[in-house]
């Protein structure tokens, strides 16, 4: 238990609380995740790989997304970023990772990031972010995530980044 925070796996009774946070941060609501999901990918992603929330007071503050190559294979902006970049062996797909605005700048990325590590040792991520999101750019390098290089999405820039373990 991190002081403040329960970080633990998503079950499915945490899903309304997942979709009430994603959506302040979706770009129509002036956020940076670049795509909405809904309940039953979510239900998916939890089953498939570990869906890590952080917990405040018994209220969704963050989560982080695992998911396999596979399971977004199918996604434009994924498709692209796999396009300019090949993946290291046994690589999962790290993200969306969402925080809740009022709990940004404590660390709760990494902290998430660190639990979904220790539940799949050894294995490589990759992930993207705006170019221009220069928060989210300074806490991934901070949990150990090396920029690859730039990829064009939708008339959009993106990093692509990848940790290896």
């Amino acid at each position: 238990m991190t002081p403040g925070y329960e970080i633990a796996l998503a079950i499915p009774d945490d899903i309304s609380g997942i979709l009430a946070l994603q959506e302040p941060n979706l770009p129509d609501s002036g956020g940076s995740l670049s795509v909405r999901q809904n309940a039953d990918w979510f239900k998916h992603a939890m089953l498939e790989m570990p869906l890590i929330v952080a917990r405040s007071d018994g209220q969704i503050v963050g989560y982080l997304v695992a998911t396999s190559l596979a399971a977004k294979s199918h996604i434009p902006i994924i498709q692209a970023m796999l396009r300019s970049f090949s993946t290291p062996p046994d690589c999962y797909l790290y993200g969306p990772v969402c925080v809740a605005a009022a709990e940004r700048g404590k660390g709760l990325a990494g902290i998430m990031f660190e639990a979904l590590c220790a539940r799949l040792p050894g294995r490589s991520a990759m992930t993207f972010i705006r170019a221009d999101n220069a928060a989210s750019r300074q806490a991934h390098r901070k949990m150990g995530m090396r920029e690859l290089g730039p990829f064009t999405h939708d008339g959009a820039t993106y990093i692509a980044l990848s940790y290896s373990a």
